[in-house]
């Protein structure tokens, strides 16, 4: 099977040298590449919804112009508003989360201190246990009534 390819190569209006390349029997389409045409390289390529805008002169005293900075800058009023109360609700959750915190380290230290009383008993009471019981086989003629008989 051969593959044989064609280049085309046009320049679009930004300087920007586009190759198309057709790949015949090979089924695989290409991306066409952006290159600039420019030998040093300097000059980048300019997405297509910016191509128009770069070079035209806007009357700033035009009502088209005046309605676009008034949206701008309500746009911006807004957002800047939404960056604020983001920041005031992050700040009133990490004092929520401290004020948990410290109660939560309160309640630590309570029952940790419950717990030492209770381990306290425990041992104490398990001693006590252990006094009061004898050894197996020390058993003596008094403590079995019904064997002292024979």
């Amino acid at each position: 099977m051969s593959k044989t390819s064609q280049q085309n190569t046009a320049t679009d209006a930004n300087g920007v040298s586009v190759i198309h390349t057709q790949a015949h029997s090979s089924g695989l389409q290409q991306v066409p590449q952006l290159v600039p045409v420019s030998p040093g390289g300097g000059g980048k390529a300019v997405p297509p919804s910016k191509q128009g805008k770069k070079n035209s002169f806007v009357d700033r005293n035009s009502d088209e112009y005046r309605q676009r900075r008034e949206r701008n800058n309500m746009a911006v009023k807004k957002s800047r508003l939404k960056s604020k109360q983001k920041a005031q609700d992050t700040l009133q959750r990490v004092t929520q989360l401290k004020e948990e915190n410290e109660r939560l380290e309160a309640k630590i230290k309570l029952l940790t201190k419950e717990l030492s009383v209770l381990k306290d008993l425990f041992l104490e009471h398990a001693h006590n246990l252990a006094d009061n019981v004898q050894p197996v086989g020390t058993e003596t003629a008094t403590t079995n009534p019904e064997n002292s008989g024979q």
